[in-house]
């Protein structure tokens, strides 16, 4: 199915909208799903395997000695027995202590390196998706996703998935002991757990719904602070810190809510584990002592008994608090992998010879429709074309579709019917560096990056990225754009910030224009490109487009009709309808009845 095909009225890249989180997820459906996130640590994560299997074993050891040396050295008073015992003790405990060293430094390696290819893997999504997805989404909690949910899995791999697997060895280790020392005792001593496991294997889905709401809940909160941030200069105009502190307050709530709520949902377990080692020991010695009553268990045995059954509980107990952080990293994961699976719905289709109708214009729309998602159509069976070399203007009431239209042109957008050509293909099927190169677009808001004029000129330019600081000189110069650099307290080298501080919005239009026009580009779009720009000013841009090779075909789109008073063919677009204007007075009174019936 092509994008134009697509059912209008879905909304694929909505995030959280409505979805929950798989339930009661098992353990090897989880490994299952971390596992290719580890195949390139899987050096690291075997070295960390075998510590961790050295550092359980060594720990395992430690009753059956103690057991030993109370039976055998303690009972006949062999003091050296007993020394000897110490010092093997001694010698399984530095074992399992460099041990569990070597596995805490592979594992924190996995987890940092994880989460560095997570982070670079979730910014190329993002890159790959059209702008749909972030009109839909909050910034605020795409950046959560990014910083907050990836260092969740980091501190899970980092931390906790060393402490499941050493509990989990740990906990098999000593069952094993247990059940071959005393097959009755030790399934006797295992009882709590298998009722343990049971509530926790239930109640598993819960813990993970509540952790997902308590993410969801802190990127709402990154996204109305972001929002808040942003338009802080409004705030202080309209002095309405009322309502952002209201719309904060009421984010903040939600999120300490959902916080406490996924708080008591993952220590939940930490006192019924602390019970279950209670009532564990409570059963070993109450059976104990009846079997060595009858001859069936020595002291020793007892002993070390007990010290297997605080190693198969403690970190049973431990994996209360390991079993949160992996709902936790289970939860960010489905964040994470929401993105990833995203596919772009703007894909680049097979080339195709031109149509020759269509040929000798350089842009054709042919019965194109489009609506947003979700929302009523703004555009319907719409036909025209662009001549080359000559100048469009497109006017209109606010609302009536001038900029998706622009937007279609440059393909920020596809049609939901019909197609939009360019030099008689389909302009689906350019790449987007074919795309980019041919098609010049200067937002109503220019976007720039924080760094210098010179920087921001350059961008997405190779050809001037090679130019040194004098050729590009002499290529403003060429372009009669010396004038407008020089309104620039230091010129090329004047710095830009992303709050604009030091840099006015009418200087940053000039900025766009500029970045587009050394473009060279086959048609240029202009998208109210000087609403903040004085009369002086633009007249000088007028000069500069001007000088723009005759092939370039331009698309004005603006308000003040003295800017499009030099269109060569003017188009009306309202009610989801594009019609030609025979003259300026023709425009004007259409805008005039446009803005009546809207």
């Amino acid at each position: 199915m092509t994008p134009s095909e697509a059912p209008a009225t879905t909304n694929p890249y909505t995030l959280n909208s409505g979805r929950t989180p798989e339930s009661g997820a098992t353990l090897a459906t989880a490994i299952s799903r971390l596992s290719p996130l580890l195949m390139r640590e899987r050096g690291h994560v075997m070295i960390a395997f075998v510590a961790t299997v050295v550092s359980s074993g060594a720990g395992l050891l430690a009753p059956m000695i103690i057991g030993r040396a109370v039976d055998t050295y303690i009972s006949n008073g062999d003091y050296a027995g007993v020394l000897r015992s110490a010092l093997l003790l001694l010698g399984a405990y530095l074992v399992a202590l460099v041990a569990a060293y070597v596995q805490t430094r592979q594992m924190g390696t996995v987890g940092r390196n994880v989460v560095f290819h997570l982070r670079n893997a979730l910014f190329e999504k993002l890159l790959q998706l059209p702008v749909d997805f972030f009109n839909q989404n909050k910034a605020g909690d795409l950046i959560s996703r990014i910083n907050s949910d990836t260092d969740k899995l980091n501190q899970f791999f980092a931390q906790a998935l060393v402490q499941l697997a050493a509990n989990l060895i740990m906990m098999t280790g000593a069952a094993i002991f247990m059940l071959t020392l005393s097959a009755r005792l030790g399934a006797a001593a295992l009882l709590p757990a298998v009722a343990v496991l049971v509530l926790t294997r239930a109640t598993g889905g819960w813990v993970r719904r509540r952790n997902t709401g308590s993410l969801q809940a802190l990127g709402a909160l990154s996204g109305e602070v972001q929002e808040s941030i942003s338009n802080f200069r409004v705030v202080v105009a309209f002095n309405r810190a009322d309502y952002f502190r209201e719309r904060f307050d009421e984010a903040n709530t939600s999120n300490y809510t959902a916080a406490i709520r996924a708080g008591l949902a993952s220590n939940v377990f930490l006192p019924i584990y602390g019970l279950a080692l209670n009532m564990a020991q409570v059963i070993v010695l109450a059976y104990g002592f009846y079997l060595i009553a009858d001859g069936a268990l020595s002291v020793g045995l007892l002993i070390g008994f007990l010290l297997y059954v605080n190693s198969f509980y403690m970190p049973l107990r431990q994996l209360a608090v390991v079993w949160s952080s992996f709902q936790l990293a289970m939860s960010s994961l489905d964040r994470i992998s929401e993105v990833l699976a995203l596919e772009p719905n703007m894909p680049q289709l097979p080339s195709e010879p031109p149509v020759p109708a269509a040929a000798s214009a350089v842009m054709a729309f042919e019965h194109v429709g489009f609506r947003y998602p979700g929302g009523t159509e703004v555009l319907e069976d719409v036909t025209f074309s662009l001549e080359r070399g000559r100048t469009y203007a497109l006017v209109g009431p606010t609302g009536g579709g001038k900029t998706t239209t622009a937007s279609l042109m440059a393909r920020l957008y596809d049609p939901t019917s019909g197609r939009v050509l360019l030099d008689g293909r389909d302009i689906r099927t350019f790449s987007p560096e074919e795309r980019t190169k041919r098609i010049g677009f200067i937002l109503q808001e220019p976007f720039l990056f924080t760094g210098t004029v010179r920087d921001n000129i350059l961008y997405g330019n190779p050809e001037l990225q090679r130019l040194t600081h004098e050729e590009l000189t002499m290529r403003l110069a060429e372009r009669k754009l010396t004038a407008l650099i020089a309104r620039f307290d230091q010129g090329l080298d004047t710095e830009v910030t992303t709050t604009g501080d030091g840099v006015s919005l009418g200087q940053k239009q000039l900025i766009a224009f500029m970045r587009a026009v050394l473009r060279d580009p086959e048609i240029l779009v202009l998208d109210e490109a000087t609403a903040n720009i004085d009369t002086v000013t633009e007249q000088l841009l007028e000069q500069i487009l001007q000088e723009l090779p005759a092939s370039t075909t331009k698309v004005v789109i603006a308000h003040r009709l003295n800017t499009i008073e030099n269109a060569d063919q003017i188009f009306f677009i309202n009610s989801r309808h594009v019609s030609l204007a025979g003259s300026m007075e023709d425009a004007l009174e259409k805008l005039l009845h446009g803005k009546r019936e809207s």
